[in-house]
């Protein structure tokens, strides 16, 4: 069984060039915008944007999990990104964030957005799991190891 199932080739981009926070946020609905959704870059902006307002979404050991709710899904997407340099996220460890997971859900999802909340939360504190993200070698690894879990991933 897959371990994120809602992640998808295309929504892995494994070396984001950003500068702060807001960039990160802008960068990843972007892609959202253009390779998944297929919604307005500026509606899934600030969707997170507004999110971040409540709270950081960085949860410590270098990882933020930007996340909002938009009418316009029918579906839930995630995309992941590693961050070419980490930058500053108001994390909760106060470590700035170099692996961000974007999840993006229908606007009544709120039980299938929590679910995918705590199955990307379970998949990092896997032992070694942010190490083999941090040194898969390209998008189709880190996909194949996010996708299907650490067997897939040549030792």
């Amino acid at each position: 069984m897959p371990m994120l199932e809602f992640l998808s080739p295309d929504s892995v981009v494994p070396s984001l060039r950003v500068r702060d926070k807001k960039h990160v946020l802008q960068e990843l609905a972007a892609h959202a915008a253009r390779h998944l959704t297929g919604l307005s870059e500026r509606d899934i902006f600030e969707t997170l944007l507004q999110r971040e307002r409540l709270g950081s979404t960085g949860i410590g050991d270098g990882v933020a999990i930007p996340h909002g709710k938009l009418g316009q899904l029918d579906r839930l997407f995630g995309l992941v990104a590693r961050l070419e340099k980490p930058v500053d996220f108001d994390a909760l460890d106060g470590q700035p964030v170099d692996v961000a997971f974007l999840l993006l859900a229908p606007e009544g999802a709120g039980a299938e957005h929590l679910k995918a909340l705590a199955q990307v939360a379970r998949l990092l504190r896997e032992p070694g799991m942010l190490e083999r993200i941090r040194s898969a070698r390209d998008a189709t690894a880190l996909y194949a190891l996010l996708a299907h879990g650490p067997t897939t991933q040549a030792a």
